[in-house]
């Protein structure tokens, strides 16, 4: 599978806090349409502490991933990298004891040959939408997630129940080892978005909300500022966010096949 990507967007503000605990990979400057990997991060401990982690977890995972995924990534490849940070918050728990319980969030994007893998760790979302359909969206490891999923709550509930920032994993440390959930979608088209975000978006939108943003009508760019104008001054939580659009899509074996027809052409 070949897919090209339009003009990615993004944004990560500190909304109604005094400061930005989120963390987003790449930098909005510096992204490009060739870029394979995004992540969103959404630290937590006070302190500063959530900063940290958020912004090791973001560094750490794209490098581990850059040097050992040998160019395509899945659910082993993903919880290896996974462990690499875990070990790296211990050493710097160990060097910084004040640092002591900070944890983050993280939802990533890989666009490989094999389709777009996904995988989340927390409440930090990755959704899929085509033409204001939601194709695929993360399950949140949350408390009001997980009570949702047992009918205790009803799905609208979930945003203003009081235990609603309660999540229930999250990246700490080797001494609290978690996994990732992973998919790998299949089902691309032209035309398509992905969205990921920290829970101070999704807390000002709906699924319908969202849907209705990316149904087709409204560009990339667009869709950043909607989101933008909605968060500022409303939302409690930092915001953070990547918008993808999907350009294009192409079977791996039409592109091989186009390519031998055109050797064969010069024979």
């Amino acid at each position: 599978m070949n897919i090209t990507i339009g003009k990615p967007y993004a944004a990560s503000e500190k909304g109604g806090r005094a400061n930005n605990e989120d963390c987003i990979y790449p930098l909005p400057e510096a992204v490009n349409t060739d870029q394979q990997l995004f992540i969103v991060c959404d630290g937590v401990g006070g302190s500063n502490k959530g900063e940290i982690a958020s912004s090791m977890a973001c560094e750490l995972f794209q490098s581990y991933l850059a040097s050992f995924s040998e160019g395509e990534i899945d659910a082993a490849i993903i919880n290896k990298a996974l462990q690499f940070t875990e070990v790296h918050f211990n050493e710097y728990v160990r060097e910084n004891p004040s640092a002591s319980g900070m944890a983050t969030t993280l939802a990533m994007v890989y666009l490989g040959n094999k389709g777009i893998t996904v995988a989340h760790i927390g409440d930090s979302r990755v959704y899929h939408f085509r033409k204001g359909h939601i194709l695929h969206q993360t399950e949140d490891h949350s408390l009001v997630y997980s009570l949702y999923k047992l009918n205790s709550i009803k799905k609208e509930d979930m945003r203003s129940h009081p235990q609603k920032n309660v999540i229930l994993k999250a990246i700490q440390g080797s001494n609290n080892p978690t996994e990732a959930d992973v998919n790998v979608l299949t089902d691309v088209c032209d035309g398509d978005y992905l969205f990921i975000c920290t829970d101070g978006v999704f807390e000002m939108f709906s699924d319908e909300d969202l849907c209705t943003l990316f149904d087709g009508t409204h560009s990339a760019e667009n869709c950043k500022d909607i989101l933008i104008e909605r968060c500022n001054g409303n939302t409690k939580d930092n915001f953070s966010f990547y918008i993808i659009p999907i350009h294009h899509v192409r079977d791996s074996k039409t592109v091989t096949q186009n390519i031998l027809s055109f050797f064969y052409s010069l024979v």
